[in-house]
């Protein structure tokens, strides 16, 4: 739990105001109820927590982590002498916005309103976590921070010539027969570049199936997306060759490319996709 003190302008070490009216503005009653004894303020109480002194502001405003060393109640108005802690550094208002639901700051307009809150998280902790490095972002195609799988789903990654018609539509009729969708990124347009369409659909899929014959590099690439996001991949190929070392440890099925082998990949991948609903 922490103080959450939000004031107009730049907080400097020493004294400064909050007026007593807005004491408590974005707690929960629950919250203030612990640090009230009728109705008096336990401000000895709150001085033991530690505090965030912020700016008004989302951007590159500095906010400060201390504490509060004394308080002076009125009616009107409280005054409190507070520190910084040295050990730590100042923070953006742009970091603390970027991650507010953290910092247990659920309304935007606290970021533009001077207040004095109290936040029922760990401030050090959500301070620890924001210190370690993020993994950087993919700079050709975006990926959602939350994942969203449509448990219906199978996308098919394989190259798009006519001759690979055939194995679609019994890719698709394998789907169809354990009551999933089986779609291509070729069949939809949602955003200028294909790459963000087939991330999408992959980010979406609950099985990805990849089809390695020919050794299609646009393929390789979209299985690695695949097992990267962690989407349950299930390779299948016409010659054993075409599956690269990297993923030959890994099980696939191999087909003929004639009416009695497409109806051998259907029911094997019938099958398998079957497996993966009740068991994922």
């Amino acid at each position: 739990m922490y103080n959450l003190l939000v004031q107009y302008i730049p907080w400097e070490v020493g004294t400064g105001t909050v007026k007593a009216s807005r004491l408590f503005e974005y707690t929960d009653n629950a919250v203030i109820n612990q640090f009230k004894n009728g109705d008096s303020v336990l401000f000895g109480e709150l001085a033991r927590l530690p505090c965030l002194f912020m700016q008004e502001g989302t951007r590159d405003e500095l906010a400060h982590v201390g504490g509060i060393t004394g308080v002076r109640p009125s009616d009107t108005d409280i005054l409190i002498d507070y520190f910084f802690d040295s050990n730590i550094d100042s923070i953006p208002n742009k970091i603390i916005f970027a991650n507010r639901a953290d910092f247990d700051i659920r309304h935007d307009f606290e970021f533009s309103r001077t207040h004095w809150a109290l936040k029922d998280v760990d401030l050090f902790r959500t301070l620890l976590r924001l210190s370690q490095p993020l993994r950087g972002s993919p700079k050709v195609f975006s990926i959602a921070r939350n994942e969203a799988i449509e448990r219906k789903l199978v996308s098919v990654m394989m190259p798009f010539g006519a001759e690979f018609s055939p194995v679609y539509a019994a890719l698709q009729s394998a789907a169809t027969e354990v009551d999933l969708v089986c779609r291509r990124a070729d069949e939809f347009w949602e955003t200028p570049a294909i790459i963000q369409d087939i991330v999408n659909l992959i980010d979406r899929s609950f099985v990805v199936i990849c089809d390695c014959t020919g050794r299609n590099a646009n393929v390789f690439y979209e299985i690695g997306i695949a097992h990267t996001l962690g989407r349950e991949v299930v390779l299948i190929t016409q010659v054993d060759a075409d599956v690269p070392f990297d993923l030959r440890h890994l099980r696939y099925i191999k087909y003929l490319d004639n009416d009695e082998g497409r109806q051998a990949l259907k029911e094997a991948l019938a099958e398998r996709l079957g497996y993966l609903q009740e068991n994922l």
